[in-house]
């Protein structure tokens, strides 16, 4: 951990905190990143179920996970430096608040666009809830190996959460109806907002960052337009003056943004970060690594109701496999990352996602369960292994004044990972399947699983390249230099 001045650490980290206190207020984090990551996952099972009641077609299907991470991905930077700034318990609480009130609204849509108009809200208080309750979790553990270790937790409790959601999400739209899977959040959040209150103490940055409207502004066109022009491209066409507009209007955006970002005292994206490699390869496998989950779960689960006839319960038992391997793999990870650092999980976790997408690369409407178990198994495994070694690497070696931004950047990757990956593989699905040489969905789908093939192979090389010395350098340097630059000097 790089030097920092000790009157801002004292600012920073709330003092005499008993391990019980400490554990306590890990799980309270936890139980935030419980329902959002649930959230995140759960809603795919329930798809086919929420197009016949809505009748929905395939883009709005997309539209509704995708406005929840667009709207998550455009507004977590804010919210890091917002808890840091005006007080992470009360940024938290807020967003608490938000993401139950979405919840609700989600569970009463009558319409497609009331659902989509609700997922925004969600996230909307879903982006004040992980980056952070990691900055509380970064600044209440400050000895480097119990931090790893409630890093380790943090990382399981959100594999294990996604897991869990085509699997939950099943039982409830089977035996209940899909507005269920909004009404589990209630409860969940109220429980967090009121302990919260009781057992979290107030903290905040020493000398927080301003805010950065023009960042925030370009930031929030650049997915926007993305997404849309991604999502929509199917139906009005690749080649189409709307679709080329927004992929025109989102390259202006990335330009303006860096040129704008590099410039500012404080921006919206500390692109500084990026000098150290293994903080730059945590987010760049971060992204791959989600686009994956993305794609596979909106994918798979078309394949299993749509093509297959299950019901969602059953769709949701098909992939017990990779929710078990996920639980099971995810604080085995932490424990790997605490002793012998990330390169093995990572790698565990890029041959697995890879070897996984392959196996399905020749998916077809009788392939066998053995079959879809395998590949369900090895990309439980994978996903696993990946969320302790990017979490700790995102905030490990970066001053604790700055750990609402630090993780706000890894979580931001994770979110435009997840959008990416069901706007990319979702659209080039669709294409497949309507365009001038359609073919059924379990052909249509293999362009799909040879991209997560490729996210899987990514990620093996970057846990290669991000924990050599050289990159165990740069990293130094970065720590360094922020650290002297927060000091003024």
């Amino acid at each position: 951990m790089p030097i920092t001045d000790r009157s801002a650490s004292a600012a920073v980290a709330p003092a005499g905190l008993s391990p019980r206190r400490r554990m306590l207020i890990l799980a309270i984090c936890c139980m935030s990143l419980f329902i959002v990551g649930l959230d995140n996952t759960i809603v795919n099972i329930a798809l086919p179920a929420i197009r016949r009641d809505l009748n929905a077609s395939v883009s709005g299907l997309q539209w509704i996970i995708d406005a929840y991470t667009v709207v998550l991905a455009s507004l977590l930077m804010l919210s890091g430096s917002t808890g840091d700034r005006i007080g992470r318990r009360r940024t938290f609480q807020t967003g608490l608040m938000l993401f139950t009130l979405g919840s609700l609204m989600c569970s009463l849509a009558p319409s497609l666009g009331w659902l989509i108009a609700a997922r925004a809200l969600q996230a909307v208080g879903g982006s004040m809830l992980n980056p952070v309750a990691m900055s509380i979790i970064t600044n209440t553990f400050t000895e480097p190996r119990e931090r790893a270790r409630a890093i380790g937790v943090w990382g399981g409790v959100s594999g294990v959460s996604m897991a869990l959601g085509p699997l939950v999400g099943g039982a409830l739209v089977g035996t209940v109806g899909w507005q269920s899977i909004f009404w589990i959040n209630i409860p969940v959040g109220v429980a967090a907002f009121v302990l919260c209150a009781r057992f979290v103490p107030e903290s905040r940055a020493p000398r927080p960052r301003r805010v950065d409207p023009v960042g925030q502004v370009l930031v929030i066109v650049l997915l926007a337009t993305l997404t849309f022009g991604l999502i929509e491209a199917p139906g009005a066409g690749w080649g189409s003056p709307r679709t080329l507009a927004c992929f025109a209007v989102a390259a202006l955006a990335l330009a303006g943004l860096v040129r704008y970002e590099l410039r500012t005292d404080e921006p919206l994206i500390e692109l500084r970060f990026f000098r150290s490699v293994p903080f730059a390869g945590a987010t760049v496998a971060a992204v791959c690594g989600f686009a994956a989950l993305g794609g596979f779960l909106f994918v798979n689960t078309l394949y299993l109701q749509d093509v297959l006839g299950l019901s969602a319960l059953h769709a949701g038992l098909y992939t017990l496999p990779m929710a078990v391997l996920t639980v099971l793999c995810s604080p085995l990870a932490g424990r790997i990352v605490a002793g012998a650092g990330t390169r093995v999980p990572l790698l565990v976790a890029g041959f697995s996602i890879g070897a996984s997408g392959l196996i399905m690369t020749g998916l077809a409407a009788d392939t066998s369960i053995w079959r879809l178990v395998a590949a369900y198994m090895l990309f439980g495994l994978g996903f696993g292994m990946l969320n302790a070694p990017i979490t700790n690497t995102a905030v490990s070696g970066m001053p604790r004044a700055q750990a609402g931004v630090a993780a706000a950047v890894t979580s931001t990757s994770r979110q435009i990972g997840q959008t990416l990956g069901v706007a990319v593989i979702g659209a080039l699905v669709t294409s497949a399947v309507a365009g001038p040489f359609a073919t059924g969905f379990p052909a249509a789908s293999h362009v799909g699983w040879w991209i997560i093939t490729g996210c899987g192979l990514a990620i093996v090389l970057l846990a290669i390249l991000t924990t050599t010395g050289w990159a165990r350098r740069s990293a130094a340097r970065t720590a360094e230099r922020l650290a002297h630059a927060q000091e003024g000097t």
